[in-house]
């Protein structure tokens, strides 16, 4: 994969913070910190984007009773299911 150079500034308290988390070896450079990051953020975009898409399904075609009420009798023996 190609990679591409960005210059980044940040806040001289992020940059600490970013730095402990290279000297602890969380991460092994600031970069490598700095894509995990971004990583992260687009990763969580990509879920809110299909939980809206999913909303917005839902409302265009809300779920008949039946269906609701399937869903909730499959909701309380999954729960009653768990071990706890």
């Amino acid at each position: 994969m190609a990679t591409e150079q960005i210059a980044v500034r940040l806040p001289e308290e992020l940059l600490e913070e970013l730095d402990a988390l290279v000297a602890s070896g969380i991460y092994e450079s600031r970069a490598a910190a700095v894509r995990a990051g971004v990583e992260a953020i687009t990763a969580l975009e990509r879920r809110q984007q299909t939980d809206r898409a999913i909303v917005a399904g839902y409302r265009r075609t809300p779920p008949t009773s039946a269906e609701h009420d399937a869903a909730m009798v499959s909701l309380r023996d999954a729960i009653a299911e768990e071990p706890w």
